[in-house]
């Protein structure tokens, strides 16, 4: 069956048609001219795919494709895929050639189809020649249908939030770094079974406006994941509202299953966004949301613990101490000279690579009066996309900020509406990525170069392999050695928890080693001395002048606390008559006969209104005071520590 109005469909197409040739134009022109793509050109390192690992140097052959509209697509859907990582080099070349010349045998040549939205949703996998084996033919049907529903999205005209696939670049209010808008990011719904597809994007379309982008595709991962491990182990439509615990307790052992060999976060955020996304549908009242609290679904023991703080500490990558020095050295070297101010900018915040990108020339600068200086000090200011930070503002030395205001003052200048419509700081001014900020592997490959150039080395004597990250790791740490609370070091790298702060904020040995020496020497090794002996039962005074210099000595009622000066007090919610620092004396025991009064009156009061708790508790109350009365009556004074009190 073949759908008809391809004239219509030409006709619609348009812009389309045109967006496809420029994304295939990128590279010299390299996936649009060339027919066979093979796996040793340079064009998938520089377009961003990465080099292709591939041991047999595959081909991707589209010369059956005799329609050129039908190439178009096809070429246009899989470097759309290999671009967005959904797809592999070496899985298209190896896994699915055969695939594709099957699409080329069966469509590509049909004069009938200009486009892959006029293919039948029929498969027709049955009508391949009995000499292709199963797993082509699956592959086959699989890729048929995959493109078969991009195409339907790609030419769809409808609000971007009702189609399977959203493209970021299309939806206004949306929280995208400048980055990503680099890589056209999308979020693809066509994994979700049709039956639960419009509830899923009404969360998603919500989520969309309050979180950042990457934190919406992650999301989407999980749920996705979540419904293909009940689709694959027999359940069908409409299990969600009739989930049960022991559903939930079966999910969990798939989880634990799938995720056997991935970081340990992996499988606790399989768990704990989806339980997020079910909380969140049943308070809202979704008709598809579970019917069962979800309280009752999963427990809070239920999410797997994250990856141990030590295991990410293992992660962080802080740039060698020798090596730091000598980049920094080196920074003149660093070609092309606009890459520079990049490199000092990260050096001096710690900011991560996309926020430094993402600076525009218009608010990037503000001075704020500081008062002890008495005069006004700069601020580097930008949004920090990741976590939602609408306007981070970390101070910069004088220098720097001279730099900022010359970088600003330029943008300003060249920038224009058709240019520079986001009004960047490191803009793109011509070429296909004009009007977006410089791209963090093109900033990568700039300070390896001088890398390279200037034979600096690690401590294994290899060339030293650098990451734009390794800068926020090394500034952490130079922050932390230098003394500064960690409170303020999330401040000023914009982490939303001080434990994300605490991955990064490590101190060398070197620097701990002298942090502990300059401490104040313990004096273990001493003549050994007699502890003090107790002051005279009949004594009843305490001698002020020889209580120990670190003790308080604080008047509260029926006595005097003595805690150590540097200590709060440990019994703020309980009697002071407990207390081990608590002393009181013969002076008070008027204030105790008072109190007895007091506390009685209480009592007889608490048992004419029956309220039988209030009458225990004051009991409890009267029979400590009565003990100490009788104590002081005796004693003269009582102190549990007294023998730790006089120096």
């Amino acid at each position: 069956m073949i759908v008809e109005g391809s004239s219509a469909l030409k006709a619609e197409q348009g812009s389309k048609h045109a967006e496809m040739l420029s994304y295939l134009s990128e590279n010299d022109s390299y996936w649009l001219l060339n027919d066979t793509w093979r796996a040793d050109v340079e064009a998938y390192v520089s377009s961003g795919i990465g080099p292709v690992r591939s041991p047999n140097n595959a081909v991707v052959d589209f010369s059956g494709f005799h329609n050129t509209d039908l190439k178009l697509e096809m070429k246009y859907f899989l470097l759309y895929e290999l671009k967005n990582k959904w797809k592999t080099p070496v899985y298209v070349q190896s896994v699915l050639k055969t695939a594709i010349f099957l699409i080329s045998e069966r469509i590509g040549s049909d004069p009938r189809i200009s486009s892959f939205v006029q293919c039948p949703d029929e498969d027709d996998s049955d009508e391949l020649d009995e000499s292709v084996y199963e797993a082509p033919r699956t592959q086959y049907k699989a890729l048929r249908k995959q493109v078969i529903a991009f195409f339907r999205d790609f030419y769809d005209e409808r609000e971007e939030t009702e189609k399977d696939i959203w493209y970021a670049l299309r939806i206004a209010g949306i929280k995208l770094s400048a980055a990503l808008k680099r890589e056209q990011p999308t979020l693809k719904f066509t994994e979700i079974p049709e039956y639960y597809r419009a509830m899923v994007k009404r969360f998603m379309k919500r989520l969309i406006i309050r979180r950042s982008w990457s934190y919406c595709r992650e999301t989407l991962m999980y749920i996705r994941y979540f419904f293909k491990a009940f689709y694959r182990n027999g359940y069908s439509d409409g299990f969600l509202e009739k989930l049960n615990r022991q559903d939930v307790e079966k999910y969990l052992s798939w989880v634990a299953g799938d995720y056997e060999n991935r970081n340990a976060t992996f499988r606790s955020k399989a768990v704990s966004f989806v339980r997020s996304w079910l909380d969140y549908i049943q308070i809202a009242e979704y008709p598809q949301a579970p019917e069962q609290s979800i309280e009752r679904l999963m427990f809070d023991d239920d999410v797997p613990k994250r990856e141990r703080v030590a295991d990410t500490m293992e992660k962080v990558r802080y740039i060698p101490v020798p090596v730091i020095q000598q980049m920094d050295a080196c920074i003149e070297q660093i070609e092309p000279a606009e890459m520079r101010p990049v490199y000092v900018l990260l050096r001096e915040t710690g900011w991560r690579g996309t926020d430094v990108m993402n600076l525009r020339y218009d608010n990037c600068l503000q001075y704020i009066w500081n008062a002890k200086e008495n005069r006004s000090v700069p601020y580097l200011c930008g949004e920090i996309t990741k976590v939602g930070i609408p306007q981070l503002k970390d101070p910069i030395r004088d220098e720097v900020a001279e730099m900022v205001k010359l970088l600003a003052e330029e943008a300003a200048a060249r920038s224009t509406i058709e240019n520079n419509p986001d009004r960047y700081l490191f803009n793109c001014y011509e070429g296909k990525s004009m009007g977006l900020p410089f791209s963090k592997p093109a900033f990568t490959r700039a300070v390896q170069k001088m890398i390279d150039k200037n034979d600096i080395r690690d401590a294994d004597g290899k060339l030293f392999h650098f990451k734009a990250h390794g800068l926020r790791h090394t500034r952490a740490m130079e922050y932390a050695e230098q003394g500064m609370p960690i409170g303020i070091i999330q401040r000023l790298l914009g982490h939303c928890s001080l434990q994300m702060s605490l991955h990064y904020a490590k101190v060398s040995e070197d620097t701990m080693y002298q942090k502990w020496k300059s401490t104040e020497k313990l004096n273990l090794f001493r003549p050994a001395t007699p502890p003090p002996r107790k002051t005279a039962d009949g004594d009843g005074l305490i001698h002020y002048e020889k209580v120990r210099p670190t003790l308080d000595a604080v008047r509260v009622p029926f006595g005097v606390c003595f805690k150590p000066s540097k200590a709060g007090c440990r019994r703020q919610t309980e009697q002071c008559l407990e207390c081990p620092s608590f002393c009181s004396t013969r002076e008070n025991m008027v204030e105790y006969a008072s109190e007895i009064e007091k506390v009685r009156s209480m009592i007889r009061i608490g048992q004419m209104l029956g309220r039988e708790e209030w009458v225990e508790k004051n009991k409890e109350y009267l029979e400590r005071l009565l003990h100490m009365h009788e104590e002081l009556t005796e004693k003269g004074i009582v102190h549990k520590s007294g023998s730790m009190r006089e120096a």
